[in-house]
């Protein structure tokens, strides 16, 4: 595997520039009072990046773990049940346990795929890929019934599909985010242990197996991991689609396919890709408009060049 070592440092230190430059900007555009900064602009700065940060690394991992260009939270149909679920928890005045039903939903949606996918036993992991799209659809169409249902809340669950990183934080929301935030840093960084693996995982299951490693045991573990990432993010942020998608690829075609070197540029590429399309999307038009808006305009046709590219 060859990677070109010298641009990886390079890449780094200029997406670092790139990223305190827009950070300033975010915290200072447009603002006459501390009190925004520190209560409106700060706390949606680092939802930001938290939120970036989990989908492109989960995105990275899904797509050397699968070995499939095209695989990603928002796809694979992640997102949707933990949307689902997290909206139920919602509507039912528990906000605080958003958190915990998106990872319950996630969870559940990932097993759904994953049974879905074995059905007749398992081929390749485009099957995966449909059973994703499937369940996706299922909880989608869920979403919209209570939607319908609860027309009184509709805000609240539009927020939800389409991504929104202006939640105000009360106190006690500010200290289980601290919490969760915490946990999440320390879970992404174990996964970043397990990218020799991965690199192994890429180059097929058999070759895998044969040098050790316990595919399916890792596959499952790997799972349940992302899927409690991905809990977190959508239960404070809805769904933000495409960031798993889009960044490792700009990645990789930066750095090369070393997945010891793209998860943790893919980390904090997209924590800084997701901040800039917050910034677009408060400034863009008079009025504010959901991030998820603007990465699914960036998302969608970069989404058709992956499938026109992979053939």
């Amino acid at each position: 595997m060859q990677i070109k070592k010298s641009r990886f440092p390079l890449v780094t230190t200029l997406v670092i520039i790139t990223g305190a430059i827009l950070v300033y900007f975010f915290l200072t555009f447009d603002t006459s009072s501390s009190i925004i900064t520190q209560q409106v602009r700060l706390p949606r700065l680092l939802l930001g990046l938290l939120v970036g940060a989990i989908l492109a690394g989960c995105g990275s991992i899904y797509q050397m773990m699968l070995n499939n260009p095209l695989a990603e939270p928002y796809i694979l149909g992640i997102s949707s049940g933990s949307a689902l679920f997290a909206t139920m928890a919602g509507l039912s005045g528990m906000v605080w346990l958003m958190p915990i039903a998106g990872f319950a939903g996630a969870l559940l949606a990932m097993f759904l795929v994953w049974t879905i996918a074995h059905i007749g036993g398992w081929r390749d992991t485009a099957k995966l890929l449909l059973a994703g799209i499937i369940a996706g659809m299922f909880f989608s169409a869920c979403i919209s019934l209570l939607m319908y249902l609860n027309q009184k809340e509709i805000g609240m669950i539009i927020n939800v599909l389409m991504g929104n990183l202006g939640r105000v934080f009360t106190n006690s929301e500010w200290q289980v985010f601290g919490i969760i935030g915490i946990i999440s840093v320390g879970l992404l960084g174990y996964l970043h242990l397990l990218s020799l693996k991965l690199n192994i995982m890429s180059t097929g299951d058999l070759s895998a197996e044969s040098l050790g490693i316990n595919v399916k045991r890792l596959r499952i573990q790997i799972f349940i991991i992302t899927s409690l990432l991905v809990g977190v993010t959508v239960s404070f942020a809805g769904i933000i689609g495409f960031i798993g998608l889009i960044i490792p690829h700009i990645v990789r075609m930066l750095i090369g396919p070393d997945q010891k070197r793209v998860y943790p540029l893919s980390i904090l590429v997209g924590a800084i890709f997701l901040v800039l399309c917050d910034f677009l999307a408060m400034h863009l038009a008079v009025m504010e408009l959901p991030v998820g808006i603007i990465t699914s305009f960036l998302g969608a046709p970069f989404f058709v060049y992956i499938m026109v590219k992979s053939r």
